[in-house]
């Protein structure tokens, strides 16, 4: 039911409405959330809501590039994090999941056990936010796995509502590798409204379709440099980080974090 409210939701938002009437829409659902647009195009330059949700930045965010600290991947709200005991994380306080569920078959045992002692860091992207998303550091990319699955809300009601609703969403699982060789995932969960998970680097990567078997993507010299746009979510949703010893965390859950803002150290 959810997945095809969704495909509805899309639909709409590809609509092109008169020049008119298409502003008051965006200019609507600008009010309607509150987003800033100082750092966007104006509402008229949109033409579609699609085109409003997946706004580009008007100019590109300075950072400092540091080879040993993860910047943000995305605007977003850190929902929780913490270590990852017994492969199990939080997905809002007093609700676990399994990481090895959440990371599907194609995730290698030996590579899941990478995980054990390590750090995860949950990022919810409300209908507000800036919904592109990049390279937190200068890395390899080595899998992508896309699993499908039902499209819950991941806003912070259903959190505290749903067991296990990172596990049961439809996602893509990005393997990743740091210069200095340390394993992180990216897991790129969907949710009600959010038409596709979109991939630069891939466009083979295909969400919200009728597929019910998991695809896997392997890549042998698919290297990004930090800050790099990876893609965007056609509507707010979640990005879950799952990482090995390596990484701290420089943020607290509850905390709205930025694109290019250092939010995880990694050892050296």
């Amino acid at each position: 039911m959810t997945n095809s409210v969704s495909k509805i939701f899309g639909l709409f938002a590809a609509v092109r409405f008169p020049k008119k009437m298409q502003t008051f829409i965006n200019k609507t659902y600008i009010k309607l959330f509150k987003i800033d647009m100082s750092e966007f195009k104006n509402a008229e330059y949109y033409e579609s809501l699609g085109g409003l949700f997946t706004r580009d930045l008007v100019k590109k965010r300075e950072f400092i590039k540091n080879e040993n600290a993860l910047i943000s991947p995305c605007d977003a709200l850190i929902t929780e994090l913490g270590g990852i005991n017994d492969m199990k994380a939080l997905q809002i306080k007093g609700f676990s999941y399994s990481v090895n569920a959440l990371l599907g078959g194609y995730t290698l045992r030996k590579d899941k056990e990478k995980l054990k002692g390590g750090l995860f860091m949950n990022f919810y992207l409300s209908p507000s936010d800036y919904h592109h998303y990049h390279a937190p550091c200068s890395i390899r990319v080595l899998k992508a796995t896309h699993i499908p699955g039902a499209l819950y809300p991941v806003n912070l009601k259903w959190l505290h509502k749903k067991a296990e609703l990172f596990c049961e969403n439809e996602r893509v699982v990005l393997e990743c590798e740091t210069a200095s060789k340390s394993r992180f995932w990216l897991v790129f969960v969907g949710a009600l409204n959010v038409g596709k998970i979109r991939f630069l680097f891939d466009e083979n990567i295909a969400t919200n379709a009728k597929k019910e078997e998991q695809s896997y993507y392997a890549y042998k010299d698919l290297n990004l440099f930090q800050g790099e746009e990876m893609g965007f979510f056609e509507m707010g949703s979640t990005i879950v980080f799952l990482g090995e010893k390596a990484f701290k965390p420089l943020v607290k859950s509850g905390e709205k974090v930025k694109f290019t803002q250092e939010i995880i150290a990694e050892k050296e």
